[in-house]
């Protein structure tokens, strides 16, 4: 997993003990997190940053991220400082982590002077393990000022990729950063990510100095996720068709590009039973903060958002990410989806687009603030993204090879389940670049899709009448396909640089490119999708029957079902009481654990994975209640009813 350049480290021995858990790493992951052993490649990173190196980590979502920072805070002396833009989620992260037993606040700009005073009071008396911080308030005077009074274990730089101009969400913000190694030469920090090219990789270890820390680099793939890309034909029953097929019942992300698409598609979900809620950030802060507790602490609720939504959403329940709009990017896609299945289960990643998605990302693209180079950028990005749309090959390889890395087909995308088939479309794209040509040349006009379909199929429409198209000789010479493969092919050949579009109506222009297949001096594969019911036949049976290339968790013994919803239920309960999330109290896995191996001590509860040894204080006795009696408490019966609120609020 890792590849270290210069380790800038010191001795391990330098360094003594500190946090809750002393000073092994292991000790600390037993007794603090409850699990037994590092995944791969968490131990490395661990141990550097203990020592007291630097380190820049690119891990996927789900990797296991937040660990290589919070260990090391625990071992070493002193506060480890995390650098987050997560405002509106460090109260979540906080309470999970003190659930854990682990001394933790924040500072931002949501809390009133008093809780300011007493977080950096705690900090002052080294009463904290770790101090989430905005990158903002690095930039106040006075809390630099507080910073140097205390005693800092490490800096933590999460979502790192925000230092990025070629990244998918720079903040600048960020740049400020750099200075840390300045002001405070002798305190680790370890930068981290889930989402970096080579090129972003590169940016991101130049701006915040990092060239001579220890690089660490985990493969990006996440074999739970399903990812599948359709045609966009009346999205809306697409996606209704996904969840009420695949997905009933399920916690969801939907992303919007707009925020009246956004409010359009919650309300037809819940016109059509879904429990869904909006987030973008025209709703008032107290709306937004309401819909974003309801989706984490409450099971099956869909959330239809702006990308605004979601960045270190924790919930690891999510079973799907749709995207009704093409992406930017594909750091951006795969950071999206990347928040579905983080508890290792099957989940899907599904996206539609279609040609209008096309024309609106360049038109985005064109009035972007900024020089031609960010616009360059931009155009570069929205290419990659339009190839992993149209390829016919594995997807999950695509998205590998996006960020530098390799991987085998994986039999568990829409390409593999379903493979489209590939042909020469080289007379089809001639037939459709000679109609733009002629329409350019000759009549000295610009049209949409629309137009050069109709032509080429030999409508007579008013539109065609009415500018003489009709006396084209290319009219008529495309009888051989149909109105939606003539889409298909304007759309390919615009993945392929072979067409521009410009304008707020998508007229068509040639490119550089065009004229070597005019010419005959370049061929051209298209991709033919399978009819949509074979396609949904295939993804149907794949849904039921096909495992993922790595296994997830397998499914539950029928005995342990009922003993894993009542957990579930128990569960519930107590989050409510506490007014957390049901994962900060334990994730689905550890439950899912529980029920399958019905533990009857507390002895043998410590043994499963999540089990540490604040939650087995707080709750053991609890969840071996609930086992032995197999019956609901007053209080729980309760939290299932309460479960059922939501519906009031839709």
């Amino acid at each position: 997993m890792a590849s270290p350049e210069n380790d800038s480290g010191s001795d391990p021995g330098e360094n003594g003990p500190g946090g809750p858990g002393g000073g092994d790493a292991t000790a600390v992951l037993r007794s603090v997190f409850g699990y037994a052993s590092f995944r791969e490649g968490q131990g490395e990173i661990i141990d550097h940053v203990v020592a007291g190196g630097d380190a820049l980590v690119l891990m996927p979502t789900g990797g296991g991220k937040s660990l290589c920072y919070q260990i090391p805070a625990l071992v070493r002396p002193g506060t480890g400082v995390v650098v987050s833009p997560l405002i509106a989620l460090m109260q979540d992260q906080v309470d999970a982590l003190t659930a854990l037993g682990v001394r933790a606040g924040f500072l931002n700009s949501t809390q009133d002077p008093g809780e300011r005073g007493a977080v950096e009071s705690a900090f002052l008396a080294g009463e904290l393990d770790l101090l989430y911080l905005a990158p903002e308030r690095l930039r106040v005077d006075a809390t630099v000022r507080l910073l140097d009074r205390g005693a800092i274990s490490l800096f933590a730089i999460d979502e790192a990729h925000c230092v990025a101009q070629w990244g998918h969400d720079f903040r600048p913000d960020y740049l400020a950063l750099s200075a840390l190694r300045e002001r405070w030469p002798e305190v680790p920090r370890i930068a981290l990510t889930a989402t970096a090219t080579p090129a972003t990789h590169a940016e991101i270890s130049s701006r915040l100095g990092l060239e001579r820390a220890r690089h660490f680099v985990a493969s990006f793939d996440r074999p739970n996720i399903r990812y599948r890309i359709e045609p966009k034909n009346e999205p809306r029953r697409q996606l209704l068709r996904l969840i009420r097929t695949e997905h009933p019942g399920d916690a969801g992300i939907v992303y919007c590009l707009s925020r009246t698409s956004v409010e359009k598609i919650a309300a037809f979900l819940v016109e059509n039973g879904v429990r869904a809620l909006p987030y973008h950030a025209g709703l008032d802060a107290r709306t937004r903060a309401e819909n974003q507790a309801l989706f984490l602490r409450e099971d099956g609720v869909v959330m239809v958002a702006t990308i605004a939504f979601g960045m270190g959403i924790d919930k690891p329940d999510v079973r799907f990410v749709a995207h009704l709009d093409l992406p930017k990017s594909v750091e951006g896609y795969y950071q999206e989806t990347g928040r579905a299945g983080r508890d290792g289960l099957p989940s899907t990643a599904w996206l539609v687009y279609g040609l209008q998605d096309v024309v609106q990302q360049r038109k985005l693209i064109d009035t972007s603030e900024g020089d031609d180079d960010h616009r360059r950028r931009l155009g570069t990005h929205l290419e990659a993204m339009l190839a992993l749309c149209e390829t016919a090959e594995c997807r999950r390889v695509g998205l590998l090879a996006y960020f530098g890395q390799t991987g085998a087909p994986c039999g568990n995308c829409d390409t593999c389940l379903s493979p489209p088939k590939s042909w020469d479309g080289t007379i089809a794209a001639q037939k459709f670049l000679s109609t733009v040509f002629r329409l350019m040349r000759e009549r000295r006009q610009k049209f949409g899709v629309g137009q050069i379909v109709d032509i080429l199929l030999g409508r007579r429409t008013p539109k065609v009448v009415q500018h003489g198209h009709d006396s084209l000789t290319v009219f008529g010479v495309g009888t051989d396909l149909g109105e939606a493969e003539w889409r298909a092919v304007a759309r390919q050949l615009l993945a392929q640089g072979l067409l521009s579009v410009e304008g707020d109506y998508g007229t068509l222009l040639l490119t550089g490119a065009s004229a070597e297949v005019l010419g005959g001096r370049r061929g051209v594969t298209l991709r033919s999708d399978p009819e949509r019911g074979a396609r949904e036949s295939a993804q149907s049976r794949a849904a039921t029957t096909s495992k993922p290339r790595r296994a997830a968790p397998a499914e539950l013994p029928e005995e342990a079902v009922e003993v894993f919803e009542r957990l579930r239920a128990w569960r519930a309960a107590v989050a409510r009481r506490q007014g957390v999330p049901a994962y900060v109290i334990f994730h689905d896995a550890t439950l899912r654990e529980i029920a399958a191996g019905t533990p009857a001590s507390l002895a043998e509860l410590a043994g499963v994975g999540g089990v540490g040894e604040s939650k087995l204080a707080k709750y053991g006795q609890e969840i071996l209640d609930t086992l032995a009696t197999g019956a609901l408490s007053g209080e729980t019966s309760d939290a299932k009813t309460d479960t059922s609120s939501i519906e009031s609020q839709l």
